[in-house]
Protein backbone atom coordinates (compact mmCIF):
# COMPACT_ATOMS: atom_id res chain seq x y z
CA UNK A 1 0.00 0.00 0.00
CA UNK A 2 1.18 3.61 -0.42
CA UNK A 3 0.73 6.26 1.64
CA UNK A 4 0.26 9.76 -0.41
CA UNK A 5 1.09 12.56 1.69
CA UNK A 6 0.43 16.69 1.00
CA UNK A 7 -2.62 14.63 -1.09
CA UNK A 8 -5.12 17.31 -1.17
CA UNK A 9 -1.94 19.77 -2.78
CA UNK A 10 -1.44 20.67 -6.52
CA UNK A 11 0.84 17.71 -6.90
CA UNK A 12 -0.92 15.17 -4.48
CA UNK A 13 -4.70 15.61 -5.72
CA UNK A 14 -3.78 14.71 -9.65
CA UNK A 15 -1.80 12.24 -8.30
CA UNK A 16 -4.50 10.51 -6.44
CA UNK A 17 -6.95 10.69 -9.39
CA UNK A 18 -3.74 8.91 -11.33
CA UNK A 19 -3.69 5.71 -8.43
CA UNK A 20 -7.23 5.17 -8.37
CA UNK A 21 -7.35 4.73 -12.26
CA UNK A 22 -4.53 2.08 -12.08
CA UNK A 23 -6.46 0.69 -9.12
CA UNK A 24 -3.65 1.49 -6.74
CA UNK A 25 -3.92 0.40 -3.41
CA UNK A 26 -3.44 3.73 -1.21
CA UNK A 27 -4.32 6.01 1.44
CA UNK A 28 -4.24 9.70 1.76
CA UNK A 29 -2.73 11.63 4.50
CA UNK A 30 -4.71 15.04 5.23
CA UNK A 31 -4.41 17.47 8.08
CA UNK A 32 -8.33 17.60 8.80
CA UNK A 33 -11.22 15.10 7.78
CA UNK A 34 -13.26 17.56 5.80
CA UNK A 35 -9.75 17.90 3.42
CA UNK A 36 -9.96 14.83 1.97
CA UNK A 37 -14.21 14.57 1.86
CA UNK A 38 -13.66 14.87 -1.88
CA UNK A 39 -10.87 12.51 -2.46
CA UNK A 40 -12.99 9.44 -2.93
CA UNK A 41 -9.98 7.11 -1.49
CA UNK A 42 -9.05 5.79 1.91
CA UNK A 43 -8.23 8.78 4.10
CA UNK A 44 -5.99 9.01 7.26
CA UNK A 45 -5.52 11.94 9.60
CA UNK A 46 -2.58 13.53 10.27
CA UNK A 47 -0.12 16.85 10.59
CA UNK A 48 3.54 16.62 10.32
CA UNK A 49 4.03 18.27 13.26
CA UNK A 50 2.66 15.04 15.13
CA UNK A 51 5.22 12.13 14.87
CA UNK A 52 2.40 9.88 16.46
CA UNK A 53 0.05 10.70 13.57
CA UNK A 54 2.18 9.64 11.16
CA UNK A 55 3.02 6.60 12.87
CA UNK A 56 -0.62 5.33 12.64
CA UNK A 57 -0.66 7.00 9.23
CA UNK A 58 2.11 4.54 8.43
CA UNK A 59 0.79 1.15 9.47
CA UNK A 60 0.55 -1.19 6.71
CA UNK A 61 2.29 1.15 4.28
CA UNK A 62 4.80 -0.10 1.67
CA UNK A 63 5.64 2.99 -0.71
CA UNK A 64 5.29 6.53 0.98
CA UNK A 65 5.05 9.86 -1.86
CA UNK A 66 6.57 12.50 0.57
CA UNK A 67 5.44 15.58 -0.63
CA UNK A 68 5.42 18.97 2.06
CA UNK A 69 4.62 22.92 1.77
CA UNK A 70 7.93 24.70 0.26
CA UNK A 71 9.67 27.22 1.99
CA UNK A 72 8.36 29.79 4.49
CA UNK A 73 9.37 32.88 5.85
CA UNK A 74 10.96 32.12 8.81
CA UNK A 75 14.12 32.52 10.52
CA UNK A 76 16.19 29.72 10.87
CA UNK A 77 16.25 26.17 9.92
CA UNK A 78 13.10 25.56 7.10
CA UNK A 79 9.83 23.95 8.93
CA UNK A 80 10.14 21.39 5.93
CA UNK A 81 13.32 19.82 6.96
CA UNK A 82 11.97 18.50 10.49
CA UNK A 83 8.31 17.60 9.26
CA UNK A 84 10.35 15.19 6.35
CA UNK A 85 12.54 14.00 8.70
CA UNK A 86 9.43 12.83 11.00
CA UNK A 87 8.36 11.29 8.17
CA UNK A 88 11.29 9.49 7.10
CA UNK A 89 12.39 8.42 10.80
CA UNK A 90 8.85 7.11 11.08
CA UNK A 91 9.01 5.35 7.85
CA UNK A 92 12.09 3.68 9.25
CA UNK A 93 10.52 2.20 12.38
CA UNK A 94 7.60 1.53 10.40
CA UNK A 95 9.22 -1.25 7.93
CA UNK A 96 8.28 1.43 4.67
CA UNK A 97 9.99 -0.19 1.65
CA UNK A 98 10.11 3.05 -0.16
CA UNK A 99 9.91 6.84 -0.25
CA UNK A 100 9.30 8.73 -3.69
CA UNK A 101 10.51 12.46 -2.19
CA UNK A 102 9.37 15.56 -4.08
CA UNK A 103 12.00 17.72 -4.31
CA UNK A 104 13.42 21.14 -6.13
CA UNK A 105 15.19 21.74 -9.72
CA UNK A 106 18.58 22.79 -8.30
CA UNK A 107 18.48 21.17 -4.64
CA UNK A 108 22.38 21.29 -3.19
CA UNK A 109 23.83 21.54 -0.07
CA UNK A 110 23.94 25.40 0.70
CA UNK A 111 21.19 26.40 -1.61
CA UNK A 112 19.10 29.18 -0.72
CA UNK A 113 15.44 28.31 0.86
CA UNK A 114 13.91 25.18 -0.82
CA UNK A 115 17.03 24.37 -2.52
CA UNK A 116 19.37 24.12 0.65
CA UNK A 117 16.73 22.38 2.32
CA UNK A 118 15.21 19.60 0.38
CA UNK A 119 19.04 19.03 -0.32
CA UNK A 120 19.67 18.23 3.45
CA UNK A 121 16.34 16.27 3.35
CA UNK A 122 17.72 13.98 0.47
CA UNK A 123 21.01 13.21 2.12
CA UNK A 124 18.41 12.31 5.27
CA UNK A 125 16.55 9.87 3.04
CA UNK A 126 19.69 8.63 1.41
CA UNK A 127 21.07 7.70 4.68
CA UNK A 128 18.11 6.14 6.01
CA UNK A 129 18.32 2.65 4.68
CA UNK A 130 15.25 3.10 3.13
CA UNK A 131 14.93 2.42 -0.78
CA UNK A 132 14.49 5.71 -2.67
CA UNK A 133 13.54 8.15 -5.57
CA UNK A 134 14.08 11.65 -5.73
CA UNK A 135 11.89 13.95 -8.58
CA UNK A 136 13.21 17.03 -8.71
CA UNK A 137 10.97 19.29 -10.42
CA UNK A 138 10.96 22.83 -12.09
CA UNK A 139 8.95 25.85 -11.27
CA UNK A 140 5.00 24.78 -11.28
CA UNK A 141 3.05 26.35 -13.99
CA UNK A 142 0.34 26.46 -11.26
CA UNK A 143 1.84 28.99 -9.65
CA UNK A 144 0.20 31.31 -12.26
CA UNK A 145 -3.22 30.34 -11.51
CA UNK A 146 -3.37 30.27 -7.18
CA UNK A 147 -1.73 33.44 -6.55
CA UNK A 148 2.02 31.79 -5.45
CA UNK A 149 4.07 33.68 -8.32
CA UNK A 150 4.15 37.65 -7.87
CA UNK A 151 1.71 39.87 -9.78
CA UNK A 152 0.87 43.70 -9.29
CA UNK A 153 -2.79 44.43 -8.41
CA UNK A 154 -3.96 44.86 -11.86
CA UNK A 155 -2.92 41.35 -12.94
CA UNK A 156 0.70 42.03 -14.71
CA UNK A 157 3.86 39.60 -13.99
CA UNK A 158 6.32 40.72 -11.68
CA UNK A 159 9.61 39.82 -10.70
CA UNK A 160 13.54 40.02 -11.19
CA UNK A 161 13.79 37.55 -13.74
CA UNK A 162 15.31 39.51 -16.77
CA UNK A 163 15.19 37.18 -19.61
CA UNK A 164 16.21 34.07 -18.33
CA UNK A 165 14.08 31.41 -19.23
CA UNK A 166 12.00 29.13 -16.81
CA UNK A 167 11.05 25.65 -17.79
CA UNK A 168 7.55 25.45 -16.04
CA UNK A 169 6.15 22.06 -15.48
CA UNK A 170 2.66 20.95 -15.30
CA UNK A 171 1.97 19.51 -11.87
CA UNK A 172 -0.59 17.06 -13.55
CA UNK A 173 2.78 15.55 -15.43
CA UNK A 174 4.64 15.54 -11.90
CA UNK A 175 1.98 13.73 -10.60
CA UNK A 176 1.73 11.20 -13.68
CA UNK A 177 5.76 10.17 -12.87
CA UNK A 178 5.32 9.98 -9.52
CA UNK A 179 2.66 7.59 -10.26
CA UNK A 180 4.47 5.91 -12.87
CA UNK A 181 7.26 5.64 -10.35
CA UNK A 182 5.41 4.48 -7.44
CA UNK A 183 3.23 1.94 -10.09
CA UNK A 184 5.91 -0.15 -11.60
CA UNK A 185 8.99 0.51 -8.66
CA UNK A 186 10.96 2.35 -11.42
CA UNK A 187 13.68 4.29 -10.75
CA UNK A 188 15.52 2.74 -7.49
CA UNK A 189 17.93 5.55 -5.51
CA UNK A 190 17.86 7.47 -8.75
CA UNK A 191 17.06 11.03 -8.72
CA UNK A 192 14.64 12.44 -12.19
CA UNK A 193 14.59 16.22 -12.99
CA UNK A 194 11.39 16.77 -14.73
CA UNK A 195 10.76 20.14 -16.45
CA UNK A 196 8.12 21.47 -18.91
CA UNK A 197 8.82 20.86 -22.66
CA UNK A 198 10.42 24.69 -23.49
CA UNK A 199 12.22 27.09 -21.52
CA UNK A 200 10.29 30.46 -21.47
CA UNK A 201 11.03 33.99 -20.67
CA UNK A 202 8.65 35.54 -18.64
CA UNK A 203 7.67 38.37 -21.44
CA UNK A 204 7.36 35.44 -23.51
CA UNK A 205 4.92 33.69 -20.48
CA UNK A 206 2.97 37.17 -20.45
CA UNK A 207 2.19 37.34 -23.74
CA UNK A 208 0.61 33.87 -23.82
CA UNK A 209 -1.36 34.63 -20.50
CA UNK A 210 -2.21 38.01 -22.65
CA UNK A 211 -3.90 35.37 -25.68
CA UNK A 212 -5.44 33.25 -22.98
CA UNK A 213 -7.17 35.61 -20.96
CA UNK A 214 -8.06 37.95 -23.80
CA UNK A 215 -6.40 40.78 -22.31
CA UNK A 216 -2.81 42.62 -22.17
CA UNK A 217 -0.88 41.24 -19.39
CA UNK A 218 2.90 42.55 -19.35
CA UNK A 219 6.01 41.16 -17.32
CA UNK A 220 7.49 44.18 -14.97
CA UNK A 221 11.49 43.41 -14.50
CA UNK A 222 12.93 45.17 -11.26
CA UNK A 223 16.49 45.21 -10.05
CA UNK A 224 17.25 42.14 -7.45
CA UNK A 225 17.55 44.70 -4.52
CA UNK A 226 14.90 46.75 -5.98
CA UNK A 227 12.40 43.59 -5.54
CA UNK A 228 13.87 42.31 -2.13
CA UNK A 229 12.90 46.16 -1.01
CA UNK A 230 9.11 45.35 -2.13
CA UNK A 231 9.12 41.89 -0.37
CA UNK A 232 10.30 43.89 2.48
CA UNK A 233 7.83 46.83 2.51
CA UNK A 234 5.26 44.07 2.64
CA UNK A 235 6.24 42.32 5.70
CA UNK A 236 8.78 39.90 4.82
CA UNK A 237 11.74 38.80 7.04
CA UNK A 238 14.43 41.34 5.55
CA UNK A 239 16.59 37.62 4.96
CA UNK A 240 13.98 35.73 3.19
CA UNK A 241 13.40 38.51 0.91
CA UNK A 242 17.20 38.61 -0.18
CA UNK A 243 17.19 35.27 -0.39
CA UNK A 244 14.37 35.13 -2.63
CA UNK A 245 15.92 37.90 -4.70
CA UNK A 246 19.24 35.94 -4.74
CA UNK A 247 17.23 33.07 -6.06
CA UNK A 248 15.76 35.29 -8.94
CA UNK A 249 19.13 36.38 -10.00
CA UNK A 250 20.01 33.00 -10.43
CA UNK A 251 16.71 32.42 -12.80
CA UNK A 252 17.89 35.51 -14.74
CA UNK A 253 21.66 33.77 -15.21
CA UNK A 254 20.21 30.81 -16.51
CA UNK A 255 19.74 28.61 -13.37
CA UNK A 256 16.12 27.04 -14.36
CA UNK A 257 16.64 27.18 -18.40
CA UNK A 258 17.19 23.06 -18.09
CA UNK A 259 14.91 20.78 -20.14
CA UNK A 260 14.90 17.31 -19.93
CA UNK A 261 13.10 14.44 -21.64
CA UNK A 262 11.82 12.60 -18.56
CA UNK A 263 8.36 13.33 -18.26
CA UNK A 264 8.07 11.38 -21.96
CA UNK A 265 10.46 8.92 -20.67
CA UNK A 266 8.09 7.92 -17.59
CA UNK A 267 4.81 8.33 -18.86
CA UNK A 268 4.72 7.99 -22.74
CA UNK A 269 3.70 11.40 -23.44
CA UNK A 270 4.75 14.42 -23.76
CA UNK A 271 5.25 17.10 -21.14
CA UNK A 272 2.49 19.75 -21.71
CA UNK A 273 3.09 22.76 -22.91
CA UNK A 274 2.19 26.08 -20.96
CA UNK A 275 -0.18 26.85 -23.72
CA UNK A 276 -2.02 23.36 -23.91
CA UNK A 277 -2.27 24.77 -19.44
CA UNK A 278 -3.61 27.38 -20.10
CA UNK A 279 -6.00 25.84 -22.73
CA UNK A 280 -7.28 23.37 -20.06
CA UNK A 281 -7.26 25.37 -17.42
CA UNK A 282 -9.74 28.04 -19.04
CA UNK A 283 -12.70 28.41 -16.66
CA UNK A 284 -10.16 29.77 -13.79
CA UNK A 285 -8.47 32.27 -16.18
CA UNK A 286 -11.85 34.01 -16.08
CA UNK A 287 -11.49 35.26 -12.80
CA UNK A 288 -8.34 36.55 -13.76
CA UNK A 289 -6.25 38.20 -11.88
CA UNK A 290 -4.92 35.00 -9.94
CA UNK A 291 -4.81 37.14 -6.44
CA UNK A 292 -8.58 36.70 -6.56
CA UNK A 293 -8.67 33.12 -6.25
CA UNK A 294 -5.51 32.12 -4.97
Amino acid sequence: MILVTGATGSIGRPLVRRLRQQNQSFRALVRAPERGRDLDCEVVVGDFDDPASIETALAGIEQVFLCSPGAEPTPGQQPMIAQQTTVIDAAVRAGVRRIVKISVLGARRGGLLAEGAHAEIEARLEASGLDWTIVQPSGFMQNFLTGAGAFTSGGDLIGAYGQGRVSYIDCVDIAACAAALLGDDLGNRQRFVLTGPEALTHTEIADTLSEAVGRTISYIDRPPAEFADNLTAQGQPASFAADVASLYEGVANGSAAEITSVVGDLTGRSATTFADFLARERELLRQWPPQHYG
